[in-house]
């Protein structure tokens, strides 16, 4: 399922995990309500640090991270781990932020922007984020995040992130109020099935070489370094909006725009530019659960006390 095919007698190619994808942000973009938008213009603060933040931030902590991992006596300085690390937080805003944000009271039209915003401008920003820390890196693996780099900056952010989801939010422009209903919940079907598939396809690539040949202080520095990186994002996006004085569910909001990145989509980005190197979705797996969990504590943070 990891691997490409071919299709007929055409050749045409076919590559299950950035299918698996598509419908991930196609099924999130009919789940994003433009009408949410309405009055971000006249508040904008919230939204513009929400997209600097989700920019800044990882060049702060991937460089903190390189200055821990150089510490260590391995070869290549944990260059693996910056590799994945770096090909997550690149990514634009998570889809399923907009979820967490109104299971949190949060604010809904900052979110909702700072997802559109940072998919949109993806094919820009992140390989030019990725080609500026490729050169941390120690041996192949800089030349390897530089050829992920032109792979972001050719059809991948395009096609298989800013297309999937504005088709999205376009369907459900076009479709009749009646039928809204029926859209989202076969959307959201295929959603799930589809996140299952992403993350049988994910594990199976990230524990099968680990259960053949454990290495567990590979497995612990991976998940010590997602954890950190994700709980930072998370800490430093609540720092600012406590710093910008914003209210309980707009600083939920930011906090959920700094630190939730589409893993999905920098696991897809690891197994097309190297697929050679499977142990590299550890990282990826371990952001993610860390990230729902705190997107969790978030949300129950940002929910009004009880009268």
């Amino acid at each position: 399922m990891r691997r490409p095919h071919s299709l007929g007698s055409g050749g045409i190619g076919l590559h299950l995990p950035l299918v698996l994808l598509g419908v991930l942000l196609f099924a999130a973009g009919c789940q994003i309500r433009l009408h949410a938008l309405t009055g971000l213009v006249r508040r904008p603060l919230a939204l513009l640090a929400a997209l600097v933040l989700h920019l800044t931030v990882p060049l702060v902590l991937v460089l903190v991270l390189v200055a821990l991992l150089r510490q260590t006596p391995d070869s290549d300085h944990g260059s693996g781990i910056v590799t994945a690390m770096v090909l997550i937080v690149t990514m634009p805003v998570a889809a399923n932020a907009t979820v967490w944000t109104a299971k949190g009271a949060g604010d809904q039209p900052t979110i909702v922007a700072a997802v559109l915003g940072s998919t949109l401008v993806s094919p820009l920003t992140t390989p030019l984020v990725i080609s500026s820390l490729a050169p941390l890196l120690h041996g192949p693996y800089a030349h390897t995040l530089s050829a992920a780099a032109q792979l972001t900056h050719g059809s991948f952010a395009l096609s298989g992130i800013v297309l999937p989801c504005v088709g999205g939010v376009l369907c459900r422009m076009v479709t009749p109020a009646a039928w809204l209903g029926f859209l989202e919940s076969g959307v959201t079907a295929c959603a799930l099935l589809a996140s299952l598939a992403t993350t049988y396809v994910n594990a199976n690539g990230a524990l099968a070489p680990c259960l053949a040949h454990p290495r567990p202080l590979l497995v612990g520095a991976a998940v010590t370094a997602a954890a950190g990186m994700c709980g930072a994002s998370f800490l430093l996006g609540h720092a600012a909006g406590t710093t910008l004085r914003l209210d309980r569910g707009t600083r939920s909001s930011l906090a959920l725009a700094c630190g939730m990145s589409n893993s999905s989509a920098g696991a897809v980005m690891i197994t097309a530019s190297m697929p050679d190197k499977p142990h590299l979705l550890l990282p990826v797996l371990a952001y993610g659960l860390v990230q729902k969990g705190l997107a969790g504590l978030v949300v129950r943070q940002a929910l009004p006390a009880p009268s």
